[in-house]
């Protein structure tokens, strides 16, 4: 059976994305597997980075991981594997984070990560809850969702796409805010496809069809 890979870089608890892959996983004949080894993505179908926490200690871990960074190369860059970042998993494909001083991404989708700063000074930080997604191009990987459609966010930054054809979707948080990024054979979404019930489990599963 071809497998889903959530790569375990330590960035926190993976069982609440792990339980929405798993949802999905039984009807496209898929099984998930969390895992810090390089061998589990070389074996993988599709390819998730699941990210809590800081922009900078999330690629320290990720880089820190046997063998990774040149497995995720061959096998998303090369191969063309479908993947998924979420949240920092999102950030982490910028060419650039400027949390806490700047640090190098994994540069697959140009842009920077830059904080929060909404218009409204009542709108606090970080933008923690539901939130209203804006369709700015189609994709398979929105089909069946649309404007309007609320889905869950946690974070305090935000990815400033260099290319706006990258940018699928947005919110408003007293400013536009990129929340589904793609390029190819990647997607990434800012919001927690696992805390965003039905939206989120739709946008799992039209992933798993690419």
């Amino acid at each position: 059976m071809s497998q889903i890979t959530i790569i375990d870089y330590g960035s926190g608890n993976l069982h609440s994305i792990a339980k929405a892959f798993e949802k999905e996983a039984g009807s496209h004949k898929l099984k998930v597997v969390i895992s810090d080894k390089a061998d589990d993505v070389d074996k993988a179908s599709h390819i998730v980075l699941p990210g809590v926490g800081a922009f900078g200690d999330c690629i320290k871990g990720l880089q820190g991981l046997e063998g990774m960074m040149d497995s995720l190369h061959e096998n998303v860059r090369l191969k063309k594997k479908p993947f998924m970042g979420v949240c920092v998993g999102m950030q982490m494909l910028a060419d650039e984070g400027m949390e806490n001083g700047s640090h190098k991404g994994l540069g697959w989708i140009s842009g920077k990560v830059l904080p929060l700063k909404p218009s409204d000074p009542n709108l606090k930080i970080p933008h923690m809850g539901w939130n209203e997604i804006r369709i700015e191009q189609e994709h398979p990987v929105l089909e069946g969702i649309s404007s309007g459609d609320h889905v869950y966010f946690v974070h305090s930054y935000h990815f400033d796409c260099t290319n706006k054809n990258n940018a699928l979707a947005s919110v408003d948080y007293g400013q536009r805010v990129v929340s589904v990024i793609a390029n190819d054979n990647i997607v990434a979404a800012q919001f927690h496809p696992e805390k965003s019930q039905q939206v989120g489990l739709k946008f799992i599963s039209n992933f798993l069809n690419m």
